[in-house]
């Protein structure tokens, strides 16, 4: 080979393994929307077709774009409340009209439409028993592993410490409250209520809550939320092995 010809050469096959990586490391896979619907009055819970070749773990998320012009761009993440034995996946999604992004444009998709998404990705996953606190649309990687822990029958032994605004805005409270029973606490920052607590979960409200402190900390909320439980959880002296966190703003 030519000496000038080389790093030509070297350029094209950089390309062609750069080109396979990308492949590889972000496949995507397009999903006809089966049913959508609202939950709540804000959570929108979409369920879709499944790829036979597509895999994922309880607590996991994806990233989602809107198949239509001007959207395939626009990616975010959601997690998947579906299990990985269901025939379908499942997103249960806040939406948050006044943003005027990918939620608000999601709420007028229709059966027959499709979503673009990425491989499985998360932090969260079940490490064994122990207490879940979450904020919000955080609960949404909860979902998947207590519909897990419940088809196993092994639900004894787990807590969920559910924050949010007002009793409106509690996702999947049925649900929850059928799997864990009294175990299933929630707490109200903006009204008050007879059947729930009211403010934010702090130290106090862990230690008067939580069945033992010996146990997992799995954390998902916004970032101020988990600062503060971090916070809560350290004065606490929770081993930080013990705590397993992911952001959700």
């Amino acid at each position: 080979m030519q000496t000038s010809l080389l790093p030509l050469y070297l350029f094209s096959i950089f390309e062609i393994i750069l080109e396979y990586k990308l492949h590889i490391d972000y496949m995507s896979y397009k999903l006809r929307i089966q049913d959508t619907g609202f939950i709540t009055h804000n959570v929108l819970q979409i369920k879709t077709q499944r790829p036979a070749d597509y895999h994922f773990t309880p607590g996991q998320a994806t990233e989602v774009a809107i198949d239509k012009e001007g959207w395939r761009d626009k990616k975010r993440p959601f997690t998947f409340t579906s299990l990985p034995n269901d025939g379908f996946l499942q997103f249960t999604i806040k939406v948050y009209p006044d943003h005027d992004g990918v939620t608000d444009k999601l709420q007028t998709l229709e059966q027959g439409d499709s979503l673009l998404i990425e491989d499985a990705w998360g932090a969260i996953s079940y490490q064994g028993p122990g207490v879940f606190i979450a904020g919000g649309a955080g609960v949404t990687p909860f979902i998947a592993i207590f519909k897990d822990l419940a088809q196993k029958g092994q639900l004894k032994g787990h807590q969920l410490l559910f924050a949010n605004k007002r009793e409106r805005d509690i996702i999947l409270e049925s649900d929850f409250e059928r799997w864990l029973g009294k175990d299933f606490i929630n707490i109200l920052s903006e009204e008050k209520s007879s059947k729930h607590a009211h403010g934010r979960i702090d130290d106090e409200f862990i230690k008067e809550h939580g069945t033992s402190l010996d146990k997992y900390f799995y954390l998902c909320g916004p970032p101020s939320m988990m600062n503060a439980v971090g916070d809560a959880l350290g004065q606490l002296n929770v081993p930080k092995d013990k705590i397993v966190s992911e952001d959700f703003s």
